[in-house]
């Protein structure tokens, strides 16, 4: 009988279907132990993937850059816990526990003692499987320097190295330049990176808060794997008996909604035109009120320009002066309570002088009101989507429909032809590990983009169970394969499952709502140094962002 032999991408895709589904049966068990048994396929499958965000995760040497990015997305002091129990929004809001969010992932996480730390979920299964494998990557990492560092398993003997590191680390005393430097040599030998690779590292992990954060880090994570191996105190990861009730059940999504439907009512915009856009919170805003509230500034700076002079860090009055003006003059923020972390912002256009901007709306029809949702997380944007979509249900038993007339996503995405800042304009979303596929008529197309000085490209895009779960020979097979695909994103298909079914089987709004996807890429996971874990887009992303927008404000007025 002759050898089926699989194809590297064919091997990939078999890891990742295996990660989840060992997720899935982890979450449903309520916990287990990551570098135990239990956590042995997930281990496997995330060293067989090799995922490019996660760079040398299957050599011996340390992945640095994959650990400064997990590290900005986990909870600080999450390397110290042997503990990590994953809950629903349980009440620790209201405790004297402080809320810990990590910088670049919107979460809120409780430190409840030395050795746990609470993260909570309300994102829905993606928040989960994100989580996991950033989890499960750290504690590969911290094996590796466990190894590297224990002489004897038995006694705990280490290395004269890691025992200074351990009293830099425990007494904290002030360090000058030389000190450093020692240390810098030392975790040269314990990671297996040059010097100059340590002397950087030392610098991106660097906070105000905290400058040596790089050698806390690496400490803490080789001591937990240290105390598992000799002291057999092993990491344990749990899920709430409460989390595990409610994920699934829109419960989140369903409060989010109702808020924002309320709020129309009580405004009397719920009878005229709605258009939704899934997008940040501040381009928008800029793009339509900038110009009127920024006279002076408009005029120096034109276009593009004034949106980059308002991304600047040290620009903060100028967008605080925005921000005040559109509260004025048609905007309603709606800040979430509900533990979707998705905040929105409601633009009454009737309330707008658009002689002062740059959109000129048609004068024989009545003025739209744009409901601005912030980004959902994965799955979360079919849970949003489908709620916001729903009419609204009052007191005296009726129901409240609501007139939506378009839905724009605009969102980063990993593009697979291209580079950072350029444009990609979908015609049907796929869904990763699956045969599903979700074709639409896209209202935005290339034409339109025809003035952007950027590279615009039209195909499928992969909607990813995780950007981090992706590798080459993947992402190589969707580019060249007959899927055609462009670029790789997480909400895509989540959104248009919501959207189809809302307009052509439930009824809940018009079968003509048009649709409007564009993405601009953030990083291309096919080009070496140029995955997400590089570093983000800088002012880059300016430019695609407003031109995305201003497009889909020009369609919508």
């Amino acid at each position: 009988m002759t050898e089926i032999k699989q194809s590297k991408s064919q091997e990939s895709s078999n890891a990742i279907e295996r990660i989840y589904i060992t997720m899935r049966h982890l979450f449903n068990r309520g916990f287990y132990k990551p570098m135990g048994i239990s956590g042995k396929t997930l281990r496997g499958a995330l060293l067989t993937l090799r995922p490019e965000i996660y760079g040398s995760i299957a050599e011996e040497k340390a992945e640095i850059e994959g650990l400064l990015y997990i590290i900005d997305r986990l909870p600080e002091g999450i390397a110290e816990c042997r503990f990590v129990n994953l809950t629903a929004e349980e009440g620790f809001s209201n405790s004297n526990f402080k809320s810990i969010i990590p910088a670049k992932r919107r979460r809120n996480c409780y430190r409840i003692d030395k050795d746990q730390m609470n993260i909570e979920i309300t994102r829905g299964r993606s928040d989960i499987y994100d989580v996991l494998t950033h989890l499960t990557f750290l504690y590969i990492e911290s094996e590796k320097i466990a190894n590297k560092v224990l002489i004897n398993d038995d006694t705990g003997e280490v290395i004269r190295e890691w025992s200074r590191l351990e009293n830099t680390v425990l007494k904290k005393p002030k360090l000058g330049l030389q000190e450093k430097e020692v240390l810098f040599s030392y975790l040269s030998n314990i990671l297996g990176r040059s010097f100059s690779d340590i002397q950087i590292a030392y610098k991106d992990f660097s906070t105000t808060r905290n400058p040596n954060r790089f050698f806390d880090l690496i400490y803490w994570m080789g001591k937990l794997a240290i105390n598992e191996i000799v002291l057999d105190q092993k990491r344990t990861v749990t899920f709430s008996s409460i989390l595990r009730e409610r994920i699934g059940h829109h419960i989140y999504g369903d409060k989010w909604a109702t808020n924002i439907k309320k709020k129309l009512v009580e405004k009397n915009l719920h009878q005229r035109e709605i258009h939704i856009i899934s997008a940040n919170m501040h381009s928008v805003m800029n793009s339509i009120y900038a110009p009127i509230s920024l006279t002076k500034e408009s005029k120096k700076h034109q276009g593009i320009e004034l949106y980059e002079l308002l991304s600047q860090e040290n620009n903060n009055d100028l967008r605080k002066r925005v921000k005040t003006f559109a509260s004025k003059n048609g905007l309603i923020y709606i800040k979430d309570n509900t533990g979707t972390n998705i905040n929105v912002q409601i633009i009454d256009t009737e309330k707008i002088d658009f002689s002062k901007t740059n959109y000129t709306p048609t004068e024989d029809k009545e003025k739209p009101v744009i409901i601005v949702m912030d980004y959902a997380f994965g799955e979360q944007a079919y849970e949003t989507m489908d709620e916001l979509l729903k009419p609204l249900d009052t007191e005296d038993g009726s129901k409240i429909y609501f007139n939506i007339s378009s839905v724009s996503i605009m969102g980063k995405a990993g593009i697979l032809q291209g580079g950072k800042g350029d444009i990609m304009i979908p015609k049907a979303h796929i869904f990763e590990g699956t045969a599903d596929n979700y074709p639409f008529k896209n209202d935005l197309r290339k034409e339109d983009f025809e003035d952007v000085d950027l590279g615009i490209f039209k195909g499928t895009m992969v909607t990813v169970l995780g950007t981090s779960l992706q590798n080459k020979d993947l992402l190589e097979f969707f580019k060249n394969s007959t899927w055609k695909v462009i670029g790789l994103e997480m909400e895509g298909a989540h959104y248009q499952k919501a959207i189809q079914s809302a307009s052509k089987i439930r009824g809940n709004i018009s079968k003509k709502v048009k649709v409007r996807y564009a993405y601009y890429a953030s990083d291309n996971p096919l080009e070496t140094g140029g995955t997400l874990a590089s570093g983000g887009l800088g002012t880059t992303g300016v430019k695609p962002t407003y031109a995305i927008t201003e497009k889909i404000l020009e369609k919508i007025l």
